[in-house]
């Protein structure tokens, strides 16, 4: 049976952009005889707030949607992530990042496919000597996966993608993780990453169908890294329109996109964000 998910992260309140996501993947679950399920990706102790959750699960209930309970929160998983990265780890696919901000913009070798500064394997050649020293006095430490490594160790890399318009056609298509270098597994604030407990869920959900926006594409040529090397399945994915602003932008919460509670202020119904979206 067909699995589908909606999972946002609890770090602001829903606006267009999200609706149209949930909705797109609520029809197509509905449409396949599959289930829709919510997951709240709040790994993220300095952003991500339960005022936030809540209000997300009031927002998509207003909209019409139901799911099944309970919803899976990242945030009580911690452990587990932490055991996929020690797996890596063992493989000798993981290595120590201490790398500021500013270190790893000023030493880039380019951008990856975000626009954010490609990590330029400062920290990849490091001594054992020079890595005990700094996890002895307690530097802010990262680990980064070992890319060309890696993706060595994982050998041809191929996805299903599925059309969204109707949901079928499958292609298939090589994933290009050497765009993105030396990615973070786990973060200096939590023992996980965005890439690492995407993977690690939507296999522990039995995930079939993965949707996501197309800002969201380049992402998934990691995630099926990862998968191949985790021994995880890997969904078919398909990659849907954006929501866009006057100024043709991508609806951001960063950017002061008018959210679904702004909306519902100024006199929407559910049915007309259903309508806005195209459902």
């Amino acid at each position: 049976m067909p699995v589908f998910r909606f999972a946002p992260s609890p770090n602001g309140y829903l606006h267009l952009g999200h609706a149209y996501s949930a909705l797109f993947t609520e029809h197509w679950a509905r449409r396949l005889g599959g289930d829709f399920l919510l997951r709240l990706e709040d790994t993220d102790p300095t952003r991500c707030k339960p005022e936030f959750a809540e209000a997300i699960l009031e927002d998509l209930r207003w909209l019409g949607l139901a799911w099944p309970e309970p919803v899976m929160m990242q945030s009580g998983r911690l452990a587990v992530y932490a055991q996929y990265a020690e797996r890596l780890r063992e493989m000798g696919l993981l290595y120590p990042c201490f790398c500021s901000r500013s270190e790893i913009a000023e030493a880039a070798t380019g951008t990856d496919p975000d626009g954010a500064p490609l990590y330029g394997g400062t920290c990849r050649h490091l001594s054992a000597e020079t890595i005990a020293r700094r996890l002895a006095r307690g530097d802010p430490v990262q680990y980064r996966l070992d890319g060309a490594r890696a993706i060595a160790r994982a050998g041809v890399l191929t996805f299903t993608v599925a059309q969204p318009t109707p949901l079928d056609r499958p292609q298939i298509r090589y994933a290009r993780p050497a765009l993105w270098g030396d990615v973070v597994i786990q973060r200096k604030e939590t023992p996980t990453s965005y890439h690492l407990s995407v993977v690690v869920d939507d296999a522990a959900q039995a995930i079939t169908h993965v949707t996501r926006g197309r800002d969201m594409e380049p992402s998934t040529d990691i995630h099926v890294l990862l998968q191949i090397l985790l021994g995880l399945p890997s969904p078919a994915y398909t990659f849907h329109k954006l929501i866009l602003d006057e100024g043709g932008r991508k609806l951001s919460k960063s950017k002061g996109a008018p959210t679904l509670r702004n909306l519902r202020e100024e006199g929407w119904s559910a049915a007309d964000v259903r309508t806005r979206a195209g459902f």
